[in-house]
């Protein structure tokens, strides 16, 4: 029996209200960290609400049955939510464990290193905090961010930390009876990674536009969560449905130049050692699809900018808190 599979439209995302969006400050801060907290990434918390932010409140707005633009009723909650904004983090005494000023840059000369650790603390602290390290120079000025060292105090955004001391090299992920059930898709044009529960029901939004499929596909269920990704150059994005096969924690990379270049794996490759500036980053979910992943990244400033060679990339932060929503055996749609 064929069903037909009810999908909100994206298109209106262009068209949220921006004259009402809060500006940057304090406003757009608190929205980002709620957002975030509520795993509708945003992007980098530094208070300048972009086109992440946009599309985080949209789909926020959708997982709560409102209109896309309801900024109001989204700062109602953001500000009984997050009431204190900032908070004073101390560089932890482990951070120096995970820290190499002298890391090579260039993958071709990392044979033999064993973490692929972070350049600086301030680089350390930014990723814990869901930050750039431009904001925590803005924050703190260059003397206090540039002289970060073990106790050093640091102002930051009032958000749960990224804890990379608690992940662990190769641990897997199994399958979930009930997380292995979830829904993912993946739109490769807005640069979204959509996560849906299919024991909820699609919620229906009033005035907004739905896209109905004709479709031998189960529905998708309620959307739960979102995450700003980076799908792959246009010549290597494999559309279609595929599975997730595992997920592992702080895996190692096989650096192959001819794949990146091409799409096909060569003879030579160097073996690139775990860590959060493995260009994989912390975790990996690997599809059905050989060769392809939803992944971190070494490199968070770059999603949803550039693109890679057929995988999907997520900031560390993100990627890390992925297995709450997904597991082997979950279905993943790219469109």
């Amino acid at each position: 029996m064929r069903l037909l599979i009810l999908i909100f439209s994206i298109l209106p995302i262009l068209a949220i209200g921006q004259t009402d969006a809060p500006k940057k400050g304090d406003d757009g801060l608190r929205i980002q960290i709620f957002l975030d907290q509520k795993c509708f990434g945003p992007g980098f918390l530094d208070g300048k609400p972009g086109n992440f932010t946009l599309r985080a409140v949209y789909s926020y707005n959708r997982f709560k049955g409102r209109s896309p633009g309801a900024w109001d009723a989204l700062l109602k909650e953001a500000e009984a939510g997050v009431e204190t904004l900032y908070a004073t983090a101390i560089v932890p005494s482990l951070a120096k464990e995970f820290i190499n000023p002298k890391l090579p840059r260039k993958y071709e000369d990392v044979g033999g290193i064993k973490l692929m650790a972070y350049r600086s603390y301030l680089e350390f602290m930014a990723e814990r905090y869901h930050t750039s390290e431009s904001f925590l120079l803005e924050l703190n000025g260059n003397k206090k961010a540039y002289g970060l060292k073990p106790g050093s105090p640091l102002k930051v955004p009032n958000i749960e930390p990224f804890r990379i001391e608690s992940l662990k090299a190769g641990r897997m992920h199994k399958s979930d009876e009930k997380l292995s059930q979830h829904n993912v898709v993946i739109d490769t044009r807005n640069k979204q990674l959509f996560v849906y529960d299919p024991s909820q029901a699609t919620i229906a939004i009033p005035g907004t536009a739905m896209v109905v499929s004709d479709d031998k596909q189960e529905p998708l269920g309620k959307m739960i969560a979102m995450f700003p990704t980076t799908p792959g150059r246009e010549k290597f994005i494999h559309r279609g449905t595929w599975k997730v096969v595992n997920c592992v924690e702080f895996p190692v990379w096989r650096y192959d130049k001819q794949l990146l270049k091409t799409g096909k794996r060569g003879n030579q490759a160097i073996q690139v050692a775990h860590g959060p500036n493995n260009p994989v980053g912390v975790m990996w979910c690997g599809l059905s699809k050989s060769g392809i992943g939803i992944h971190g990244t070494s490199s968070p400033r770059t999603i949803g900018r550039s693109q890679s060679a057929g995988c999907y990339r997520l900031s560390n932060w993100d990627a890390a808190r992925f297995p709450q929503y997904v597991r082997p055996g979950t279905r993943v749609i790219v469109r």
